[in-house]
């Protein structure tokens, strides 16, 4: 990649998009290597971290919105939601004054499991993001929150079609 002239916009910017898909592509195939690695189906990994990713923002996915969020219907959200119990991968839990709503968390055998496993990552993304100064990381910040945001609404707007 070194040799792509950087000075023209264009080429920076076809440069940015192909490393987004290096990076995805990544990305998938360390998530698909973890979840064959410990018996689990793609979705349940998929599944698995939108749980961790509620619980870690503070408001924790029912499964009803677990199988929204994983693009899943009521019952094949429930058959993954099973799986990972029986793993201990995750918990259901009841904590709302209606009883009758159930709240995914993240279980106890299953956070060791991914520490365990992604810790090390975490560690080195650290490193590479010590890197960058305050700023730059903002605008970083503004750049996937859009093109995730652009990304989101074409998936949306193609389901639609």
């Amino acid at each position: 990649m070194d040799s792509v002239d950087l000075t023209s916009g264009r080429d920076l910017r076809d440069e940015l998009v192909q490393l987004m898909h290096r990076y995805g592509m990544a990305s998938q195939q360390l998530g698909a290597y973890f979840a064959q690695k410990h018996g689990l189906h793609p979705t349940d990994l998929q599944a698995l971290i939108a749980v961790f990713q509620a619980e870690r923002a503070g408001d924790p996915l029912t499964p009803g919105r677990l199988g929204e969020a994983v693009g899943l219907s009521s019952g094949a959200a429930t058959a993954a939601i099973d799986r990972l119990e029986r793993g201990g991968h995750l918990r259901r839990t009841r904590e709302s004054p209606d009883r009758r709503v159930v709240h995914l968390r993240y279980g106890e055998p299953g956070m060791a499991v991914a520490v365990g496993f992604f810790g090390p990552l975490g560690v080195r993304s650290h490193a590479v993001m010590d890197r960058f100064s305050r700023p730059e990381l903002t605008a970083i910040r503004r750049f996937l929150l859009a093109m995730t945001e652009v990304l989101t609404d074409h998936h949306e707007e193609m389901k639609r079609v």
